[in-house]
């Protein structure tokens, strides 16, 4: 992303060096640097109340609950994790933030998820298939109340910053069952599953096994 991000501005640089525009590239550069910290300073309040919505939702045990309910569906999405394992909960905590359109919320939480993914790793330097899962399923998941782009509607004068949350729920609803069908379906491949480190430690332990015979 910094190779991108830097690549826009050299180019935006050199084209406006070479049409004559170079004061309208600076000009523009500092009226949205300055609308960024607007925009950013408005998204506190909305961002503020659902973090601490989600923070008494843990505390009460209300997330407790909700990794229970769905249990069965995560047995299914991810088959190597223990059902009482802490990364259920990491990654439900993750799944509400992102249900709630919370990007910069589920972030950490995210991090924190894949962590509890990685204590499980039996290859410390190759992905699990619950950790590919879990990308795609965060990459691409199930968004029901889009508050974070409500916000920035509102906080540019939107006439009605809530009329997205039907388009938003179809479209992030496909997105999740492209997204899951892909990752199942891309598992199954030879060379996908020859790369899973639980078969490949499982591998050697057989190995092991049969040399000592």
């Amino acid at each position: 992303m910094n190779y991108i991000w830097l690549a826009l501005m050299v180019i935006a640089l050199v084209v406006g060096a070479f049409t004559g525009r170079i004061d309208a590239v600076t000009k523009a550069a500092v009226d949205n640097a300055a609308a960024a910290v607007e925009i950013a300073l408005g998204l506190i309040g909305i961002m503020t109340l659902w973090l601490g919505i989600m923070k008494i939702a843990e505390k009460g045990g209300i997330i407790r609950l909700l990794s229970r309910a769905i249990r069965p569906l995560a047995k299914f999405l991810f088959p190597s994790i223990p059902s009482d394992h802490p990364a259920i909960g990491s990654m439900l905590m993750n799944l509400i933030a992102n249900w709630l359109g919370l990007g910069n919320a589920a972030t950490p939480l995210g991090l924190k998820a894949m962590e509890e993914l990685q204590s499980l790793n039996k290859s410390k330097d190759t992905a699990t298939n619950d950790m590919a899962t879990f990308l795609a399923l965060n990459t691409a998941t199930i968004c029901l109340i889009p508050m974070t782009v409500i916000a920035v509607r509102a906080q540019l004068g939107s006439a009605n910053p809530f009329e997205i949350i039907s388009t938003t729920i179809v479209s992030s609803t496909c997105a999740t069952i492209a997204g899951i069908t892909a990752v199942k379906l891309l598992q199954r491949l030879p060379s996908i599953r020859k790369s899973d480190p639980n078969r490949i430690v499982e591998s050697k332990h057989i190995a092991e096994g049969e040399n000592h015979d």
